[in-house]
């Protein structure tokens, strides 16, 4: 018999143990395939990791980002990236229990036309040990999640914006040294379809279709599992206009739930805050409150960010504990340059 050995000498102990729980979920999704006719049970999703968080500003207001706008939208809202109106690139990065993950954005902007970008994402879940049953190393077996995504957004009319995202999703397990095969990789697309309205200048009003797609195929038809396309809807206030008339100075209130397309019933609702002070320099202050999230429990989510000339730097932490381990979720640090 061959055994995963997840405590070995990888690349610390706690990638291990989050090397642990993606082995845990790939083995679940697999036993569950014959299950799912037998019980009213919502029908095992695949990639999830496109449910986890990117971006310091998102997970400093709890993930409440789907009627804000800003570079960081292209992981939430594709119509958030309209309000951008300079090129610029952005670097994101996390680090956890589950894996590590890496990702940049680069955004241009014509007038009149819109903002169009592409980004790259790379969720690293770890290499696990191939072991026999007497100890004998055999291999290891690495996880790697890909996402590329293509964004580009414009005005529809005055205070309407609209956005799209285009997916290519792959899923990697790869094996290397005395491995009975060289592993599965699985490959799909999918779109994202936003929208954000602006009916008096303190409101916004958005919604999100996002991961919409074809199944992702883990190793043949049978068990091809669906994508987590979820529903977003959400709105956002602008409150300190009532008590200074400064443009240098706003506070953002906002709540959005999220459910999932199919199987819905179960929603997840987000609370969230961002106040901003200053121009160049300026300083954001976030905290949030998330609900009912999957893969989560409810928890607070606390950022700042910096905006210096032509950078702009963002730290975030979420205090809210995953359902696979005990550790909370990890700091995202986002930096940004404008040219």
């Amino acid at each position: 018999m061959i055994r995963f050995n997840t405590a070995g000498p990888l690349r610390g102990a706690r990638r291990g143990t989050g090397t642990g729980a993606a082995v845990l979920l790939l083995l679940a999704s697999i036993a569950a395939e014959p299950l799912r006719a037998q019980d009213d049970t919502p029908e095992p999703e695949g990639a999830l990791f496109l449910l986890l968080p990117i971006g310091a500003q998102g997970t400093g207001v709890a993930r409440s980002m789907t009627a804000l706008s800003g570079p960081e939208s292209v992981w939430w809202n594709p119509a958030g990236v309209v309000p951008v109106k300079e090129s610029s690139l952005h670097l994101f990065r996390s680090e956890d229990f589950l894996g590590e993950a890496t990702a940049l954005s680069l955004l241009g902007s014509r007038p009149g036309l819109g903002t169009a970008a592409v980004s790259y994402l790379l969720w690293d879940f770890g290499d696990v040990e191939l072991r026999d049953d007497q100890g004998n190393f055999l291999g290891t077996v690495s996880f790697r999640n890909h996402l590329g995504i293509l964004t580009a957004g414009t005005s529809l009319l005055e205070g309407l914006d609209v956005g799209a995202n285009l997916k290519i999703i792959q899923t990697r397990v790869a094996c290397r040294g005395q491995c009975t095969d060289a592993g599965v990789t699985s490959t799909t697309y999918a779109f994202d379809l936003g929208g954000r309205w602006r009916p008096v200048a303190p409101l916004v009003l958005a919604g999100t279709i996002a991961h919409l797609g074809p199944r992702l195929r883990v190793f043949n038809e049978e068990q091809a599992d669906p994508l987590p396309a979820r529903l977003r809807l959400a709105a956002a206030y602008e409150v300190l206009h009532h008590f200074v008339n400064r443009p240098d100075l706003s506070a953002e209130l906002t709540v959005e739930v999220e459910d999932r397309l199919r199987d819905p019933g179960s929603p997840a609702t987000y609370l969230g805050a961002e106040i901003i002070a200053g121009i160049d320099p300026g300083l954001s202050l976030r905290a949030g409150y998330a609900f009912g999230s999957e893969l989560q429990v409810d928890g607070v989510g606390v950022g700042v960010g910096l905006q210096f000339e032509r950078f702009n730097v963002g730290i975030a932490k979420s205090l809210s504990t995953t359902t696979l381990g005990d550790d909370t979720e990890p700091v995202q640090i986002t930096f940004g340059f404008l040219f």
